[in-house]
């Protein structure tokens, strides 16, 4: 696909309506209707759009993160999207830019599509830069095998804050360095196949324990810290040249005048800070405008995209009230202004049409997923000697997996029992342990009996533990009173292939854990 109208032409020929038109990204979703898809189609050749973000279902976009409806599963997800966006862009008059969150992978939003490791795990293993760009390439692939050119990653927040809600597993480490070198080569790598990203979540949402899906997270640090430290990897790769910057929904009162105005629609930070002080003059992108950090505070239709294109974002991402925003935005801006979001986002999108994709087939990621897994296994505690020691006892192993399982309180409750009388008698436990979910709600989804029987377990017995999951649940576990605990961070077949070529003694844990963990709680 081509633009074939260049950005010269674009500012001289396009309506004004159609200008506006273009500053705006809606929501698009893999499983919805006939009828919303019709409504989408219409609302694309009517409104001229940029171009679409990609979710999988409405039930797990932003405005149902408190996880309200049931979530579709869709077999042939990959398919779809590959239908839905050949129908959108031929109701389109200009062709779409078409985005996706795929920090890990096309999975982060559609099932049965290859899944890399989080970012969390590329941390773990700063002396091997190489594989993270061979990451942001292969996903980049993915993207283009889909149709997509625009990847909406890498996050570059240092997540100081171990009680962060939402970053986490999401973030590279609390060290500015090796996230600006990650983050780095992800990019790279990523624009080594054509493919557009975007750094976020500007201007650092690492130090929050809000979830800004939900809540206004406040960070109150002076400038000088922020510059210092979250600002730093923004900075870095702004002199790198990044595609584009998303500014998320917080409140940094040191950087603005009005504090009570979130980032993502706060002129002193946007035009301020990124655009004025830190020279950025690439295309800014809001984070979701549904989120309800920012869609709770305004209820006139079209004033909270007004805001956010008036603040200095070109993209109004997710924006639900589009015909109310143009039509505020005709009414309040200058044409210079638009002229100005034009001419950055069509250089993005002639950048993006740039070269026909021939990619048709999907990445297989199991032999990078190794090489990853082999270089990020962390002894966290405890020797490689008191594991082979370990090994020549007659030890128990025991088995704790419910990630994406459907098990009642009441069932879980019955294993716990029943796993309490199998191990009575041993002194010694392999403990094998999946957290159910990557996100730290309600304690990585474990039962409290559930951490009660664990950390029963680790000071009444010898145990060798292995965590197949988010670090950041460690920190319920009493993992200092253990004989060894070893991190091996994703459940994916390759990493626990690798945990048990290490239990076997067959290769040295290589990787170091990109964060502080407090042990306990």
């Amino acid at each position: 696909m081509s633009n074939s109208i260049s950005t010269k032409e674009a500012i001289e020929t396009l309506s004004l309506s159609e200008k506006v038109g273009q500053l705006f990204m809606p929501a698009a979703f893999i499983n919805d209707t006939e009828e919303e898809i019709q409504q989408l189609e219409k609302l694309i050749s009517e409104q001229h759009v940029v171009g679409l973000c990609f979710f999988h279902s409405r039930a797990s976009a932003a405005t149902n993160f408190e996880g309200k409806k049931k979530i579709v599963v869709n077999e042939n997800s990959f398919d779809t999207l590959k239908n839905l966006i050949k129908r959108y862009q031929k109701a389109a008059t200009y062709p779409l830019l078409i985005s996706i969150d795929a920090e890990w992978g096309l999975a982060m939003r559609i099932e049965n599509t290859p899944q890399y490791p989080y970012a969390i795990t590329l941390g773990a293993n700063t002396k091997n830069i190489d594989l993270v760009y061979e990451v942001g390439k292969q996903i980049a692939k993915d993207c283009k095998a889909a149709g997509i050119h625009w990847n909406l990653a890498p996050v570059v927040d240092i997540n100081i804050n171990p009680n962060n809600p939402v970053i986490g597993y999401r973030s590279f480490g609390d060290d500015k360095h090796n996230v600006v070198a990650m983050a780095t080569a992800f990019v790279k790598g990523t624009q080594s196949e054509g493919v557009l990203t975007s750094i976020k979540h500007f201007p650092g949402h690492g130090d929050t324990a809000t979830d800004s899906h939900l809540g206004l997270p406040v960070i109150e640090k002076s400038k000088a810290e922020l510059l210092e430290n979250e600002l730093y990897p923004f900075q870095k790769l702004v002199e790198e040249g990044v595609d584009s910057v998303m500014a998320g929904h917080l409140s940094v009162p040191s950087l603005t005048t009005d504090s009570k105005l979130p980032s993502s629609i706060n002129k002193d930070i946007i035009t301020g800070v990124l655009r004025n002080e830190m020279g950025f003059d690439g295309v800014v992108i809001s984070d979701a405008l549904n989120m309800h950090a920012v869609s709770k505070n305004y209820p006139i239709k079209g004033e909270l995209e007004w805001l956010a294109f008036n603040a200095g974002n070109d993209v109004l991402c997710f924006a639900e009230h589009i015909e109310e925003g143009i039509q505020m935005i005709l009414k309040n801006a200058s044409e210079t202004q638009i002229n100005k979001s034009l001419e950055r986002i069509w250089k993005l999108k002639e950048k993006a049409f740039n070269e026909e994709s021939t990619i048709q087939e999907l990445t297989d990621p199991s032999a990078l997923n190794r090489k990853i897994a082999d270089r990020t296994l962390t002894l966290h505690h405890g020797t490689a000697a008191d594991i082979s020691k370990f090994k020549a006892t007659n030890f128990c192993t025991l088995t704790i997996k419910r990630f994406g399982t459907d098990q009642t309180n009441q069932e879980i409750l019955v294993n716990i029992f029943e796993m309490r009388n199998e191990v009575k008698g041993e002194t010694e436990i392999l403990l094998l342990l999946t957290p159910p979910q990557i996100k730290p709600t309600n304690k990585f989804g474990f039962l409290q009996e559930e951490i009660d029987f664990i950390n029963e377990l680790i000071t009444s017995k010898n145990v060798v533990f292995y965590h197949f999951g988010n670090p950041y649940a460690l920190k319920y576990f009493n993992t200092d009173k253990t004989t060894a605990t070893v991190i091996v961070y994703q459940n994916f077949k390759e990493f626990q292939d690798v945990a048990t070529e290490h239990f076997l003694g067959n290769f040295e844990a290589k990787g170091e854990l990109p964060f502080k963990l407090e042990n306990g709680i």
